[in-house]
């Protein structure tokens, strides 16, 4: 069920993006999450990204990469512990040959997840992507 992802598929990209932050990123500020949401139609663009489509074709989950990098991975809080995760990054693994991310650190289950899979840490930075203070652990999948 994973497709490339259109530009008329934003709009439900970024729906998945919020309810997933606001299920697993409680140590963002309001005020920030909103202002990454505000760049995500820049961002977007940007990456490749793919879709996980439910059996309705509704978007429950997304992946986005460059290069050698998985630079975003969220799905629907309804969707997770289903295994979707797994697929997506699997198949940004096995099909797409990225095989880095950088993980929030305060991001434990997202940590926990990428960990269980066979990312380990390679290195690690005190704010994230913006230069706002929220660590970032760079990890990389080792076959």
């Amino acid at each position: 069920m994973i497709s490339a992802a259109t530009q008329q598929d934003y709009s439900a990209i970024i729906d998945v993006w919020e309810s997933s932050v606001r299920a697993t990123h409680d140590f963002l500020p309001e005020d920030y999450l909103q202002q990454i949401k505000t760049l995500l139609p820049s961002i977007l663009p940007q990456i490749q990204l793919y879709v996980w489509k439910d059996d309705s074709q509704a978007i429950t989950g997304f992946v986005g990469v460059a290069e050698d990098k998985m630079e975003m991975l969220f799905l629907h809080p309804g969707s997770m512990g289903k295994g979707i995760g797994r697929k997506l990054t699997e198949f940004c693994i096995n099909v797409l040959h990225a095989y880095k991310t950088d993980v929030n650190e305060d991001n434990k289950n997202a940590v926990a997840f990428y960990k269980k899979i066979g990312y380990v840490q390679t290195g690690r930075q005190d704010t994230d992507s913006l230069g706002r203070p929220f660590s970032l652990l760079q990890m990389q999948f080792e076959k």
